[in-house]
């Protein structure tokens, strides 16, 4: 079966749609990474129609509206290298891919923008800084996401780790109890230990977070979920884009609780930072070369 494809529909009812839609529609289709990118009030500008018929031709196409045909579109644009991402094209030159990577990570972090919850933030914030001691899970690219995410929050004076390996998270799981709260990283929600150990934590009385796909099996096993439909395909594609979206999403939680912690706590950021000095060598002074 070929799979639906946005773009070939789009250009396929140019025909049918009125005078104003029809602005819209060319506005995407001369450039689909950039309208992805878009905000509803740039892509009107763009076309120069206003935003309800902006809204107005996103649902006709079967989308909820403007945030939902963002997504279905970055989904048409999945034909390209496997194993590496979807956008590039085996003649690709270094420009071209280049340019294509950091268009589909600015793209994907755009649509994870709009498709974050502030209130889910808020509750998740609650969660951690609360938390008697924090774990961060995750395997393979999110791995590295759980590793970054211990860096982050060992400032906040919170037992915290992170774990890549599936035997000592079930382990962690187990030995969790009211009060412990579990970070359970995965895109596509789907792998099998980290729904396993989702299961184990909740159980046992730990407060789980994910953040992965809404509507997911890991999902149905989390106490909350800040949830991502980044789509990215990792089953055929190498994690990128949305290794990047998860990093933010640490970031943007390890943000609240520093703000959480409030004035009081920035000399204790503080401290740490300084002991870095030390470890660098210091900036030297720029040299004017014309001068010279």
């Amino acid at each position: 079966m070929t799979p639906y494809n946005l773009v070939s529909e789009i250009d396929a009812t140019l025909d049918s749609l009125n005078r104003s839609e029809r602005k819209v529609a060319e506005v995407i289709l001369a450039d689909p990474q950039a309208a992805i990118r878009s905000s509803i009030a740039v892509l009107a500008k763009a076309a120069n129609v206003s935003e309800p018929t902006v809204n107005r031709f996103c649902k006709r196409f079967d989308t909820a509206g403007f945030p939902d045909f963002k997504l279905l579109l970055a989904q048409a644009l999945a034909s390209g290298v496997p194993y590496v991402t979807r956008s590039v094209e085996p003649d690709d030159s270094a420009e071209l891919y280049t340019a294509k990577i950091f268009e589909a990570t600015m793209a994907s972090l755009a649509i994870a923008k709009e498709g974050v919850d502030p209130a889910v933030v808020n509750l998740a914030v609650d969660q951690l800084i609360q938390a008697k001691q924090i774990a961060f899970f995750g395997v393979g690219a999110c791995g590295s996401v759980a590793q970054d995410a211990q860096h982050k929050f060992f400032r906040f004076n919170i037992p915290v780790v992170a774990y890549d390996d599936v035997m000592m998270q079930r382990m962690v799981a187990a030995a969790s109890s009211t009060g412990d709260v579990i970070v359970v990283i995965s895109n596509t929600g789907r792998t099998r230990e980290l729904v396993d150990v989702a299961a184990l934590a909740k159980a046992a009385g730990a407060t789980v977070i994910g953040i992965t796909s809404p509507g997911s099996p890991l999902a149905r096993h989390c106490s909350l979920v800040l949830g991502v439909s980044e789509p990215e395909d990792t089953d055929i594609y190498m994690p990128m884009t949305s290794r990047i979206v998860h990093l933010v999403l640490i970031d943007i939680l390890a943000t609240g609780v520093t703000l959480r912690r409030g004035p009081d706590f920035l000399p204790h950021l503080k401290r740490i930072k300084e002991s870095l000095r030390e470890t660098r060598y210091p900036l030297e002074p720029e040299v004017d070369v014309k001068r010279k």
